[in-house]
Formats: structure tokens, sequence, C-alpha cells
């Protein structure tokens, strides 16, 4: 399972139920695939082919609505190059600093995935394991 972990001051040094499958918006008027694919690209710098096969959307506890596909890839995740954002800090410095928006992509075995991707995550990648279980 590939998952990203996401970048910033704020996630540092957080490992357990911190990482994320890559995500992203969808531009008003833009195909959810489409969009699923080029946030793809723009979080890990690689672009992704092959077939997309649908998950069940799924709602995180903050109420925003996930799309998910499931691709399988096998990636040389050594190209990797994340895009940037910028956001203040430290808080409240007027300060802004220039960020990864993930600082490390890797594949990892389900039980692993499990237990270091985010809680409201849970049930895109049980359903994507069962799955591949049933492939």
């Amino acid at each position: 399972m590939l998952l990203v972990h996401p970048g910033g001051p704020y996630w540092r040094g957080k490992d357990l139920a911190a990482w994320s499958i890559p995500k992203g918006m969808v531009e008003r008027g833009e195909d959810a695939l489409v969009a699923a694919r080029r946030e793809f690209a723009e979080e890990v710098g690689l672009p992704l082919a092959g077939e997309a096969r649908p998950l069940t959307p799924c709602r995180q506890p903050g109420g925003k609505l996930v799309l998910v596909w499931m691709i399988e890839a096998d990636l040389d995740l050594s190209r990797a190059q994340c895009g940037r954002f910028e956001m203040e800090w430290p808080p409240r410095s007027g300060r802004f600093a220039a960020f990864p928006e993930v600082d490390q992509v890797a594949y990892f075995a389900f039980e692993d995935a499990l237990a270091k991707i985010h809680k409201g995550q849970r049930p895109m990648l049980i359903e994507a394991a069962e799955r591949l279980g049933a492939d």
C-alpha cells in the first residue's frame, strides 16, 4: 500500500496514524478521477497510469468526503518529488516559510499501513485489501 507522510512542522516526528493516501481537491468542473491523478502527480511527483478501480467514498471525521481509487502500480519512489506550500510559521509570527506537501512516500505491507494511516482513512485501506484478496 502506498502512503504519504504530510510535510510541514505539525507532522514532523509523528508516525503512527499520521500517514495518508495521496489526495487533494477537485477543481470546479473537473472530473474526480482526473483530479485524483493530478493530485497524485503533485503530491508524489510521479505520473500514475493504470486501471483505476473506485472504492467506496469515505467521510472523514472532520466531514470531508474523500473519493478514492485503487490502482496497481510499481513506482520507483526514489524519483518522487513533492510540491511545496507556504504557511505562517511559527504561528502568529508574521513570517512565512515553505514546506513540502509530502515529506515521505513509501510502500507498506497492509498491517503496517493500517497502523500508519489516519484513523479516518482506515476503511478505504481495508476495502482495498479486501478487493486485492479477492482478485
